[in-house]
């Protein structure tokens, strides 16, 4: 089984994209591992906690990728490589998760020489992780791994919005325009592409998730947690 797929979207635009448990996951062997160590209030309206990502087969393929990056990140890093190198043509796109995050300095490194190692492919991420990225990508990660911080998390506090780029969580289109960001609805590779360092996103159409947020963003929600 490959380590790449494409969700509904993402396969619209040609991105492929890696996947591990959203939040955190209880393995087979009974270890229990955070992988969103920095989620905060986005931890109650998770869009991968939801729907198609419940599913048995889903759980336990997104289960496999966390431990084979556990057990064997060495092996990990090649097989990923050799994948990519097989599957995504030059200049396309990998987004590094739809679900789950950097949890360790050792698992961000790996990434960042998977994307020195292949730099005919453009890698890009959404991360809650802002202090790790601060201290290891910032100073060595090459132009084709991008990222864009995400409101909601616990370090939402260390997000320079007038300087880096940002993605919120809107209720509505309206509230998003009103907020004065750039809305990637049309194509998510306009999170890293678009001209623009703040990005927006409405709100999935998940009612019981639609009712908990209300008229807040992620990040309005973060700041009164």
């Amino acid at each position: 089984m490959g380590l790449l797929t494409q969700n509904r979207e993402l396969r619209e635009v040609g991105v492929y994209n890696f996947t591990l448990p959203a939040l955190g996951a209880r393995l087979d062997d009974g270890r229990t591992v955070l992988t969103c160590p920095q989620a905060g209030a986005c931890a109650s309206l998770c869009y991968a906690r939801n729907g198609t990502y419940l599913f048995p087969k889903v759980k336990a393929a997104h289960a496999r990728n966390l431990k084979f990056v556990l057990d064997d990140l060495q092996g990990w890093r090649a097989a990923m490589t050799a994948e990519i190198m097989r599957r995504v043509k030059p200049g396309g796109y990998v987004r590094i998760h739809d679900a789950g995050d950097f949890f360790s300095d050792e698992y961000l490194q790996s990434w960042i020489e998977i994307a020195q190692d292949i730099p005919h492919v453009i890698f890009y991420a959404y991360t809650k992780e802002v202090s790790r990225f601060k201290r290891l990508a910032v100073p060595s990660a090459p132009s084709n791994f991008r990222w864009l911080y995400s409101l909601g998390g616990k370090e939402d506090h260390l997000i320079d919005k007038s300087q880096d780029r940002h993605a919120e969580v809107f209720p509505t289109k309206e509230a998003l325009d009103a907020a004065g960001y750039f809305d990637q609805e049309a194509d998510d590779r306009l999170a890293i592409e678009a001209p623009h360092l703040k990005i927006g996103i409405v709100a999935n159409r998940i009612p019981h998730f639609r009712k908990r947020q209300g008229s807040e963003t992620f990040g309005s929600l973060q700041e009164k947690k």
